[in-house]
């Protein structure tokens, strides 16, 4: 009798499982690996999902102060102070990159002409330049943020791969002992289904996760769009573009 043969009709003689647990520990090698496999991801997806979740909230309590501020400031130096003194978030580091460009870009054109406003072309630039850094921003908050996409895309292939292998297994050993009977097979079928199930319970969370956080970024990277052009509206007002 070959190793497989043997191991399959140990199968098919063991105790029926009565719970979680046992289907677990009575699992075939391959089966718990792919079960250990998907006990990491979860692990991951959660680590991944909490840590954004802290992120994304640690950066909405540092901007609002900021943008309260912006709100009521008559002037583009007024918000660049509020900026210089607020807590980092995306907000202030548009508003120090636009204030870092509007002083070189000024410098530039008193040297050339006398000239304190800005050109078109200037300001098409400087357009480009908070597009720039709001894309920069969305990217720094999206990372990792792919990984629950990618886990909840796996997980179902890998949970289906172990049961396939499971049932492959179960089948094995009722070829073996020669009985057909729901006895012989059914435990080995719900052992394996065990794999589907784990990898739900990791792709489900994954998925939402992912959804979520997407949305927030979509959310945040629109914010930031309209606060760049309130930023140049408060520059056009005092005569500086």
């Amino acid at each position: 009798m070959t190793p497989l043969a043997a191991w399959a009709s140990v199968q098919v003689g063991r105790a029926v499982p009565s719970s979680a647990l046992d289907m677990v520990v009575g699992a075939s090698m391959i089966e718990q690996v792919v079960l250990a496999g998907l006990a990491v991801l979860s692990l991951l997806s959660w680590g991944i999902m909490l840590a954004k979740w802290r992120e994304f909230a640690s950066v909405q309590r540092a901007g609002a102060p900021f943008v309260a501020e912006f709100a009521i400031a008559a002037r583009f130096d007024e918000a660049a102070q509020a900026a210089r003194r607020s807590q980092p978030s995306p907000w202030t580091r548009v508003v120090q990159r636009a204030a870092e460009y509007l002083t070189s870009a000024r410098a530039a054109n008193q040297a050339r002409v006398g000239d304190v406003t800005l050109s078109a072309t200037q300001v098409e630039a400087l357009k480009l330049l908070l597009e720039a850094e709001t894309a920069a921003e969305r990217d720094r908050l999206a990372a990792f943020i792919p990984w629950l996409a990618s886990i909840g895309s796996v997980s179902p292939l890998l949970g289906l791969l172990g049961t396939v292998l499971g049932v492959i297994d179960a089948f094995l050993g009722i070829a073996t002992s020669g009985s057909g009977n729901l006895a012989a097979v059914a435990p080995g079928i719900a052992t394996a289904l065990i794999a589907t199930a784990a990898a739900l319970t990791v792709a489900i969370p994954a998925a939402f996760g992912y959804n979520l956080f997407a949305s927030r970024l979509t959310r945040l990277e629109s914010a930031l769009d309209g606060f760049g052009s309130e930023l140049i509206a408060l520059m056009a007002r005092e005569g500086r573009l």
